[in-house]
């Protein structure tokens, strides 16, 4: 075991340590999606009473695209190797 196996050895733990950190949160966005879906799909009656159906729509929209978003980057940048 020489320096350069201690050094891969490091920056393969902290590649790790970043990854999780950029997938984890992404991981809470699906489920913070999945909640809101579930929330709209429960509510959309008592929504549309009070006129805020399209807002709630509008949010699920906009977290299914931040999701999807954050996927696509987290994977181009593990394929170009940055993560």
């Amino acid at each position: 075991m020489g320096i350069s196996d201690n050094h891969q050895q490091s920056a393969g733990k902290k590649s790790m340590a970043l990854r999780a950190a950029w997938i984890v949160p992404n991981v809470f966005c699906y489920f913070l999606l999945i909640y809101i879906g579930v929330f709209v799909g429960k509510n959309a009656e008592g929504l549309e009473e009070i006129n805020r159906l399209g807002i709630w729509l509008f949010m699920l929209i906009v977290m299914f695209m931040v999701s999807v978003f954050g996927t696509f980057r987290i994977v181009y940048w593990i394929k170009k190797g940055k993560l």
